[in-house]
């Protein structure tokens, strides 16, 4: 069944800033629905764009992070990853990320393409990466001060299982390993 119309986009009558929320500004914005003519307000969260980095050694295992997460109350399993500094490109932010989360860099890079992480009211975007023949090359990780993290290498093979049973879950970094590998396990 098809639709009657197609969607188009809502005009913008009003939009205001709301509170900095440290990860992002809210902002709310009052749009016209063009099918109805009524006036709805909606929330906005302005971000910046992130980047994940699926990092892989010459062994074929992939470097993994484990930190807390404040909005599911527990330790996730994920690639490393974060927010693109102003003015910084998503290649550069993927090779500090992973350097300061994991210790590991690469010479090889692979741009895996871009995910909106929520367009329903995330402005930003979230850029996968691929890392090859990645190498421990610091002894130290450069955390900061908000964060607490340990690397795992996992063979590549067994990511498919990892989604499949939940032990990576994060939806982001699931869209990137879908960019990368077949994920049915």
């Amino acid at each position: 069944m098809s639709a009657p119309h197609d969607p188009q986009p809502w005009p913008l009558l009003s939009s205001r800033q709301g509170p900095d929320l440290v990860i992002c500004r809210a902002r709310f914005d009052r749009l016209r629905n063009p099918r109805t003519g009524a006036a709805f307000d909606r929330l906005v969260l302005e971000a910046p764009d992130w980047v994940n980095v699926i990092a892989v050694t010459p062994e074929r295992e992939v470097v993994l992070v484990k930190q807390y997460r404040f909005g599911t109350g527990a330790v996730a399993l994920e690639i490393p990853g974060g927010v693109l500094d102003p003015g910084e490109d998503s290649r550069a932010a993927a090779e500090r990320e992973l350097r300061e989360e994991s210790g590991f860099t690469a010479q090889r890079w692979r741009y895996l393409g871009s995910v909106q992480a929520n367009p329903a009211f995330l402005t930003n975007t979230c850029h996968h990466w691929l890392a090859e023949d990645a190498r421990r090359t610091e002894s130290e990780l450069a955390l900061d001060e908000g964060e607490d993290i340990a690397v795992e290498l996992v063979p590549a093979a067994d990511l498919p299982a990892y989604v499949a049973d939940g032990r990576i879950a994060h939806s982001l970094v699931v869209a990137a390993l879908a960019r990368w590998i077949d994920l049915r396990a």
